[in-house]
């Protein structure tokens, strides 16, 4: 490809818009189709999606969804920790076991959908071997 010829920034940034593909992440899908799964157990990632064929092995989301994860859990749980303790004044024990059921099942919830929405966005970026159009 000539210079002539050569696409501007803006057009490659605005053929991967980001929004939809942190949104096909965290349902666990595709970042190209939005059909295929992402993941084929808790945390791993498929080689290839089942719908478009787009390879996802490229994907580096290393400790990236566990921070996201632990950010948003300790956003959420913090304030609820302190407004039941002002409020109810609960005793020890049942407080630590209901902040403790609350911060794993949360979690446990979020963790595969962060790492949905960091694959989203290093497609949408095109990041890692991601760059080839597919």
């Amino acid at each position: 490809m000539t210079e002539s010829q050569a696409v501007p920034a803006s057009e490659i940034e605005n053929d991967r818009p980001t929004a939809p593909a942190l949104l096909k992440g965290w349902r666990k899908k595709c970042p190209c189709c939005g059909k295929g799964a992402l993941l084929h157990s808790y945390l791993k990632i498929n080689d290839n999606c089942d719908s478009c064929g787009l390879q996802l092995s490229h994907a580096r989301a290393d400790d990236g969804p566990a921070y996201l994860t632990i950010l948003i859990v300790g956003h959420l749980l913090a304030p609820l920790l302190h407004f039941a303790y002002v409020t109810w004044r609960p005793e020890p024990l049942a407080m630590f076991s209901i902040v403790t059921l609350g911060c794993v099942s949360l979690s446990l919830f979020l963790l595969p959908r962060m790492k949905g929405i960091v694959v989203g966005y290093q497609w949408a970026r095109r990041m890692h071997g991601f760059d080839k159009d597919s």
